[in-house]
């Protein structure tokens, strides 16, 4: 059973070499005088021979084998192996251990769904995908780590049990036994410890840093997940922002072998919503929203009058193919956002054509022609209402375009930082003000005069790093003067009872010598989702949860012992058994 190598660490140097190889048995062909087997370890696949006269052992798909033998040149090359130019002949072949017949393909192409995949987890890492999803992520990692180390950076960690602080999502809590009737929190982010650190004299910190959110969840979310987390003292913007794409940079680099340009380019907030409908914007693609609203001031059409904004766009090529159904389709997508439809207009034979073209004057149809720079066989989508659901809304309908005809490129990477967000924004349904980010991010030193006046025009110094329309990170400069502090918190609503109960030990820190500090946080499996070439977050971790926060495979979360209960002392009322 000793073991020499990996599988596809041999090549056609190795020829004539006589190695021991140990794996599962992905498949084999028996032609009676020849035994062929696809042997799979964690590298990869490589084939053995077994010749007749060798003494091999009744073999099944998933057993585990050792095999010693020579390695050989094949006479027909397999170009979809990495060792497909070499075979090894076997001269003993012995079974380690036996499998019963598995409840799914293990190969890249699988016929189980995704329940079936997450209930048997451990065999359905065994795809060889999902182990370069694996082996990505440690890239990622062990690439950050070097990156990080070099910049003086060290690494700590932040507690796990913590007090529940309002940081934008539910909390976990985790009751307390020696404490009865009180909780710690399970961390959404390190935020507050890692601005401690900076109080604390640390100046360049990192963490790769497990976090907790109860929220409702999506393909792109779970409800424990991985940060890279960073903050250090005494950068600027642009020196922050410098070094953190120096990372990302080392990150293609020694994950998939990609050479990021550098500097990326800066988008500023206001210009990413009005043109991509997007704080994440997919620029690979040139679909862009157009505002028209000047056009409709004069407009007879009830939907446009007194509305806050009227955006277009152009699809290319679709009218053709733009029945009633998807126009329905497309309404109740905007309803989706919280429009009460919007306008599609075909261009036909040099026409516009459609049940909206009623409402148009000639003098609006020139305009919109003179403005949007239609042809032939396009699509104008418009839709009009509050600003923060129309810019949605056909942001969401430019990607979905863009992705119904293949308008984005495949394997090529478009890298932006978005910045100058708002400080606060409000709320749709109540109109109150929140944090955009959290409350510790910093107002633009030009914006501070806004705090009496209007605090819904002050922007932060806050960006996020975003990749092929996918937010992978994000942060800010943070606050550090005390005054400025307590009045984010005035404006926020919170009193200074509210302020001592929720942030009470954090706010003492500020007065000992804060140092100017900034940070953000890369998500790492999202991250390894976009190098790995998936769309789905649950690929990329070894053991997820379902869209229910359930994980198929420990059957977690799940009722407990009437015995730990009173320990804790909690008691559970009206629940389904």
């Amino acid at each position: 059973m000793k073991r020499t190598c990996f599988n596809t660490e041999l090549n056609e140097k190795n020829v004539g070499q006589e190695v021991t190889l140990i794996g599962w048995v992905s498949k084999r062909r028996n032609l009676g005088s020849l035994l062929f087997i696809d042997l799979r370890d964690r590298s990869g696949i490589i084939q053995v021979t077994v010749n007749e006269g060798v003494e091999a052992p009744d073999i099944r798909n998933e057993y585990i084998i050792s095999v010693t033998g020579k390695v050989s040149l094949k006479e027909k090359e397999n170009p979809n192996l990495k060792t497909g130019k070499i075979e090894v002949i076997a001269s003993k072949v012995e079974v380690i251990n036996t499998a019963k017949t598995t409840p799914l393909i293990i190969a890249d192409e699988t016929d189980a769904l995704e329940d079936t995949r997450l209930k048997y987890r451990y065999l359905d890492l065994r795809r060889p995908v999902m182990q370069s999803y694996l082996d990505i992520r440690h890239k990622i990692k062990l690439a950050t780590h070097e990156y990080l180390s070099k910049e003086h950076f060290i690494e700590v960690e932040t507690p796990i049990l913590t007090l529940s602080t309002p940081e934008g999502a539910r909390d976990y809590l985790v009751p307390s036994r020696v404490h009865h009737g009180k909780f710690y929190a399970l961390p959404q982010s390190p935020q507050i410890f890692k601005q401690l650190l900076m109080i604390g004299g640390v100046e360049r910190y990192y963490q790769i840093a497990r976090c907790f959110r109860d929220e409702d969840l999506r393909a792109d979310r779970q409800p424990d997940f991985t940060q890279i987390d960073i903050e250090t003292s005494f950068l600027d913007q642009d020196q922050f922002l410098t070094m953190m794409e120096g990372l990302i940079k080392e990150i293609f680099k020694k994950t998939i072998n990609y050479d990021v340009k550098l500097p990326l380019r800066r988008l500023p907030y206001k210009e990413a919503m009005d043109n991509y409908g997007s704080d994440k914007p997919d620029t690979r693609f040139e679909i862009k929203l157009q505002d028209v609203k000047d056009i409709f001031a004069n407009s007879e059409f009830g939907g446009f009058k007194d509305v806050e904004a009227i955006k277009a766009i152009v699809v290319n090529n679709v009218a053709s193919i733009t029945s009633r159904k998807v126009i329905d389709e497309l309404t109740l997508e905007a309803k989706k956002f919280g429009l009460g439809g919007l306008s599609v207009i075909k261009v036909e034979n040099d026409e516009l054509t459609g049940s909206f073209v009623k409402f148009l004057s000639e003098a609006e149809k020139s305009a919109l022609k003179a403005k949007l720079g239609f042809a032939n066989d396009d699509i104008i989508i418009i839709a009009a209402g509050k600003y923060n659901r129309v810019c949605p809304l056909l942001g969401a309908l430019r990607v979905k375009y863009a992705k119904q005809l293949g308008l984005i490129k495949p394997n090529t990477y478009d890298l932006l930082w978005v910045v100058d967000f708002p400080l606060f924004e409000r709320d749709v349904e109540n109109g109150a003000i929140t944090s955009t980010h959290h409350p510790f991010t910093r107002p633009r030193d030009e914006d501070l005069k806004y705090l009496d006046t209007d605090p819904t025009k002050i922007l932060s110094y806050a960006y996020d790093i975003v990749i092929n329309g996918y937010e992978a990170g994000g942060g800010s400069l943070r606050i550090y003067n005390q005054d400025v502090q307590k009045k984010i918190f005035t404006v926020l609503g919170l009193t200074d009872e509210d302020i001592k109960r929720k942030f009470g030990f954090f706010v003492d820190a500020f007065q000992y010598g804060t140092p100017p500090h900034a940070g953000m946080a890369f998500g790492l499996d999202r991250l390894t989702m976009i190098l790995g070439g998936t769309d789905n977050i649950r690929d990329v971790i070894a053991f997820p949860k379902n869209l229910a926060a359930v994980c198929p495979m420990s059957l977690a979360p799940n009722s407990v012992d009437e015995e730990q209960l009173k320990e804790l002392g909690i008691a559970i009322t009206d629940y389904e058994k």
